[in-house]
């Protein structure tokens, strides 16, 4: 195991500067697979098809239908899409359709959303391959556009949540009967569906699943090339500062500094982990003061930079650091695979009816138990708490669009303790979640705050007031962990005198 001052080394002993440079590396890797995307065989395991017909008709062009992953390359969605169109000859498409609001995301999240497919429209562009943006849900204006461009196939990704489910539901019920539409998963490195047919128990009941199918799906990807059938039909070119201006959301809830969007941003931040963070992994990672954390989420939320990309780019240093690699593969894939997996197969995924019977009955049990402190959702919003701990991970949650995610777990049980009942607990920390984390309405967060409040992928625990066998995290606790006065004071948590609210007949 390398000492805390030892830097990683790449996988080979003697490189270029140039290969130190993620830029140039991933193109020449993704070229090295295939000069052009026929030339690679294909997985179709990730692949589903959603109508009741495969072959394309006679038409001059395929869309890619680009939702949850919005990036070009590394995207097996995009991939797949244009291998269809180079076996048809037809011009290549992507389509991305923004809703002006979208559940509690603010400004925060569609700035950073529009900046990253800013960046797609101009990598598009240079690859012959029109992008569309089009305004309103897509069951109104995916087909329009079909019709206008006379598309004669469709390939979108894929995700668990209910929205993103029901907008593919509606679209393959207006688009033509005689056009195919599919699902490619180029989120989870193991498509959901082939990981598993049911929904897990635990990381423990997914994870051989998982691993035993890694060899076939942790592959390295081949480039998107350049089209080589040019589209009859233009895209409109996009302004961007009108698309801006005609979202509806709220705009006090600004953009952060610390991540700036975009898939090349992206790989910056992968690049610098693996060179700098990833020695720290394997020990540090649940330590708040220590900056051991590879901060991916924002870009693995909005699709930017693909999971797989992450862990093929963190295995290049498995010599030197086992133990941090096989942490952060733990993490990045079957954890965050396990959310995946829990909210495709639990349509009650944020809610208490989606806990398991013991957790459900357990906090039912307590619902009527005293309180030691009760506060609103307003002052949880403006950290106004007596825990200064507590309000410090509010904070930190608010001001950088993340937080740690040890805090996020004893942030979220006390969320628990605080309030009436445990159905406004959970509804209360996704709401500050989705509202503020640049990952919000993502599996990984509804999970995280299943897995706080209702124990889900959990066990059960000495019972006790208000938490029934739901594990408990407290002040004492945290201090043992680690420095909390750090933590506190690099945030500015204060505590703040509690007042009971006021009582009612």
């Amino acid at each position: 195991m390398p000492s805390s001052d030892e830097e990683p080394e790449p996988k080979k002993a003697k490189q270029s500067e140039s290969d130190l440079d993620i830029h140039t590396r991933l193109p020449r890797e993704r070229k090295e697979m295939a000069e052009i995307v026929t030339k690679f065989k294909f997985n179709k395991k990730r692949v589903q098809m959603l109508s009741k017909v495969d072959e394309v008709p006679d038409c001059d062009g395929v869309v890619y239908w680009m939702s949850r992953d919005q990036r070009v390359q590394d995207n097996w969605a995009l991939l797949f899409a244009q291998r269809l169109a180079l076996k048809y000859e037809v011009s290549l498409h992507v389509v991305f359709c923004l809703v002006p609001s979208f559940l509690d995301a603010t400004y925060r999240h569609y700035h950073f959303m529009l900046k990253g497919l800013e960046e797609v429209e101009e990598e598009c562009r240079k690859l012959n391959i029109e992008f569309h943006l089009l305004l309103g849900k897509a069951k109104d204006a995916l087909p329009k556009l079909m019709e206008e461009h006379h598309i004669g196939g469709v390939v979108t990704d894929f995700s668990p949540l209910r929205v993103p489910k029901q907008w593919r539901q509606d679209v393959l019920e207006v688009i033509p009967k005689n056009i195919p539409m599919c699902m490619v998963d180029a989120h989870n490195v193991v498509p959901c569906w082939v990981a598993s047919d049911k929904q897990e128990y635990s990381a423990k009941t997914i994870r051989r699943k998982i691993t035993d199918k890694l060899p076939d799906f942790l592959t390295k990807f081949p480039t998107v090339a350049r089209h080589p059938h040019t589209s009859k039909y233009k895209a409109k070119p996009v302004d961007w500062e009108v698309t801006e201006k005609s979202i509806e959301v709220d705009r006090t809830v600004g953009p952060v500094e610390w991540a700036n969007p975009g898939t090349h941003s992206g790989l910056d931040n992968l690049n610098e982990f693996c060179l700098n963070r990833l020695r720290k992994y394997a020990d540090q990672r649940n330590n708040p003061n220590v900056k051991a954390l590879s901060n991916m989420s924002p870009w693995l939320h909005f699709g930017q930079v693909s999971a797989q990309r992450c862990v093929l780019e963190v295995k290049r240093y498995k010599k030197k650091l086992r133990d941090g690699v096989e942490g952060f593969v733990e993490e990045a894939v079957v954890r965050r695979e396990l959310a995946d997996n829990y909210c495709h197969y639990q349509p009650k995924y944020d809610q208490m009816d989606g806990a398991y019977k013991w957790a459900f009955d357990t906090l039912d049990n307590h619902r009527n138990d005293k309180r030691p402190y009760l506060y609103s959702r307003e002052q949880l919003t403006q950290a106004q708490t007596h825990d200064d701990l507590w309000n410090s991970a509010q904070l930190e949650l608010v001001t950088t669009a993340k937080m740690h995610g040890f805090m996020r777990m004893y942030w979220a049980k006390k969320v628990l303790e605080w309030t009436r009942t445990p159905e406004e607990a959970l509804q209360t920390a996704i709401y500050l979640n989705d509202r503020f984390s640049l990952d919000g309405r993502d599996p990984n967060g509804y999970v995280g705050c299943m897995w706080s409040i209702c124990g889900i992928h959990d066990q059960g625990w000495a019972e006790r007031s208000v938490f029934g066998k739901i594990r408990y995290m407290n002040y004492d606790g945290c201090k043992r962990k680690f420095k909390i006065d750090g933590y506190i004071s690099r945030f500015g948590g204060k505590k703040h005198k509690y007042i009971p609210p006021p009582t009612t007949d």
